[in-house]
């Protein structure tokens, strides 16, 4: 999981780069060897050349949603699982309200927060 703050008026699309760089690689069982992510699906807003630039360069398949010719629709499955996890990080009353003057602060109590749901995640699945 790869978190980040951002300004308000920022578009999506511009922070997509430092969010995928930001993806810690896959280590294998067997060795050394450390894989990407095969593929990032995504919505229309980011159909923005440059994003596909990043991904192409990152060797990343992507899978977004052409502006004019489909249909976000398709993307349920995917983006499902996006949304769930941000309602999961909305329940910490820290993070509801930005109480934090300072955005390393804020990004802090995120990070804690995304830890503390993946290990209440992982202890429910054991």
């Amino acid at each position: 999981m790869a978190l980040a703050v951002s300004a308000a008026n920022l578009h999506d699309s511009q922070a997509l780069e430092p969010l995928v760089q930001g993806i810690p690689k896959i280590r294998s069982r067997r060795g050394p060897r450390c894989r990407k992510p095969a593929k990032l699906h995504a919505d229309k807003a980011y159909d923005v050349p440059d994003c596909h630039r990043a991904l192409r360069e990152q060797r990343i398949g992507d899978r977004i949603a052409r502006r004019g010719i489909e249909s976000s629709a398709r993307l349920g499955r995917h983006r499902w699982a996006v949304e769930r996890t941000i309602a999961w990080l909305g329940g910490y009353c820290r993070l509801t309200l930005r109480y934090e003057r300072h955005a390393h602060l804020f990004a802090a109590f995120l990070a804690l927060a995304a830890a503390i749901t993946c290990y209440k995640k992982l202890e429910l699945a054991n």
